[in-house]
């Protein structure tokens, strides 16, 4: 009988066990990386606007997901400075 292949770990994430009364039991879960790609220009993003909003942002996943941490004055929208200096922390 050939040697048993050992378990790889799992990836970099959360691990959790539980005990059930069936045995324990382990949960992993993690987040996948997210291909974005290149950044779209503000002027892409904004459809020629001075701002772009959450919906535009929904265009780009990763500033999609940063949105709020952006948006600091709770505007409801992003300047193009607060989208170049995100943009520049991302690098």
């Amino acid at each position: 009988m050939p040697a048993a292949t050992p378990t790889p770990p799992p990836p970099a994430g959360t691990q959790a066990n539980i005990n059930s009364p069936q045995g324990q039991v382990t949960i992993n879960s993690s987040v996948p990386p997210v291909a974005a790609g290149p950044a779209p220009s503000f002027e892409q993003l904004s459809g020629g606007s001075r701002f772009i909003t959450e919906d535009q942002a929904a265009a780009y996943p990763l500033l999609a997901n940063d949105f709020l941490y952006v948006d600091k004055a709770h505007t409801g929208h992003i300047t193009k400075a607060q989208y170049e200096r995100w943009l520049n922390n991302n690098k």
